[in-house]
């Protein structure tokens, strides 16, 4: 659990320092898949330092996905929604609204009904169909941002944060689907899920950063990246809550999802000067 904390604050800083990034640079296409902007604000030492961050965030979320459940990791990652609201207070000089702070006092209190009430990680496998559906959804990610590309911007912010997020939690799943990294891995789609997942994530984030809310494209990453992943572990890996208490984990997810919601709702105006190059 420390360690899926942890990589909370891993992330939640790397989005601030990315968002920093990606507004100091030319726009891109528009597109939500556009290599181009990836390129222009990897030169930015504020993006770099985001993906080290990054870096050691995924090494925590591992560590923290071979022992507790899927649930409870994309729990504590919603706190990341706090660490990227007061870090976006700081660098970007956003003054946040008693109504933000409030959706993330709701988001913790999820967090906290969930911590209560998850159990022990599932002894699940997963089935090859499984392997497959993931990398599936791995390349739908990749099409939703495409369309997404010509949405209003807070729209965009949001949709590409809910997909972004959606390839984050393939990378989740496809942790537990893979036993080691070796020649029989190869052959495992979950592998290539993994990869093409995590790159999706990482190129539709930084797209709806350079151009939305930051607290809203992260809102919608935290949505995306904690329920289908929970659903799969339950459902498919053998993830338990304690005895007596799914209907709070019910409730904490209904709770963190809720105050995400709000959280877009209330997010900051995408304000470019607010990143100097």
């Amino acid at each position: 659990m420390v360690c899926a904390l942890g990589a909370a604050v891993c992330f939640g800083t790397a989005s601030v320092l990315q968002a920093m990034a990606a507004r100091a640079v030319e726009p891109g296409t528009g597109s939500g898949v556009d290599t181009a902007l990836l390129l222009r604000a990897a030169r930015q030492w504020r993006y770099l330092l985001g993906l080290g961050l990054d870096a050691a965030g995924f090494v925590l979320q591992i560590v923290a996905l071979k022992h507790i459940p899927i649930y409870t990791v994309g729990a504590a990652l919603a706190a990341s929604l706090a660490v990227t609201a007061v870090v976006s207070a700081w660098l970007l000089h956003v003054r946040l609204s008693g109504a933000e702070w409030g959706a993330v006092g709701v988001v913790c209190a999820g967090l906290a009904m969930l911590g209560l009430a998850s159990g022990e990680e599932g002894s699940g496998t997963g089935s090859f169909a499984l392997q497959l559906g993931l990398l599936v959804v791995a390349g739908l990610v990749l099409l939703v941002g495409a369309v997404a590309g010509g949405l209003p911007d807070r729209s965009r912010a949001l949709v590409l944060g809910l997909a972004a997020g959606t390839g984050f939690g393939v990378v989740e799943v496809a942790v537990r689907l893979i036993d080691d990294i070796s020649i029989r891995s190869l052959t495992n789609p979950a592998l290539y899920a993994l990869l093409l997942g995590g790159g999706a994530a990482f190129l539709l984030l930084t797209s709806a950063l350079q151009r939305g809310s930051v607290t809203t494209a992260t809102a919608g990453m935290v949505i995306g990246e904690t329920i289908g992943p929970a659903v799969v572990g339950v459902a498919w890996l053998g993830d338990r809550t304690r005895e007596g208490l799914t209907w709070l984990a019910v409730l904490g997810f209904a709770v963190s999802v809720a105050g995400a919601l709000l959280l877009t709702r209330f997010g900051e105006p995408p304000d470019p000067e607010a990143a100097p190059a």
